[in-house]
């Protein structure tokens, strides 16, 4: 499986990390797993460099629906993706999906900037 990820419920934190070719099944059964743990208000971690996406445009397009679909059921956590320069204008659409949410989302080059980022979300989250 090209997508492995890791549920913290005592630290709200729901990170993944993807290596190889990722099919539309591989990413929807992140996103179940996420929602079957009641993991979408959590912040998230998700480290992509290594993927490979293996996906028509209507997959991609049929993922995106699915997102904004679980963004109607509630507070979305922050989001802080790791990608190359490519990857980011390859999944422009599915970036604009997942930035449809109200929360906090950013992209790095830096899995550490990364890390530290969503570190600091959850400081935000519990002065707010």
């Amino acid at each position: 499986m090209p997508l492995y990820w890791t549920i913290d419920s005592k630290a709200q934190l729901f990170t993944a990390v993807a290596e190889g070719n990722v099919t539309l099944n591989d990413a929807v059964d992140l996103l179940e797993a996420m929602a079957g743990a009641k993991a979408m208000t959590y912040r998230k971690l998700f480290d992509g460099r290594a993927a490979t996406p293996s996906m028509t445009s209507d997959e991609m397009l049929s993922l995106c629906a699915r997102i904004r679909g679980y963004h109607d059921h509630g507070m979305m956590g922050a989001l802080a993706l790791v990608a190359t320069p490519e990857q980011t204008m390859v999944f422009a659409r599915l970036l604009g999906a997942l930035a449809s949410a109200k929360r906090p989302i950013r992209v790095f080059t830096s899995p550490r900037q990364a890390r530290n980022w969503i570190a600091d979300q959850a400081t935000e989250r519990a002065v707010t």
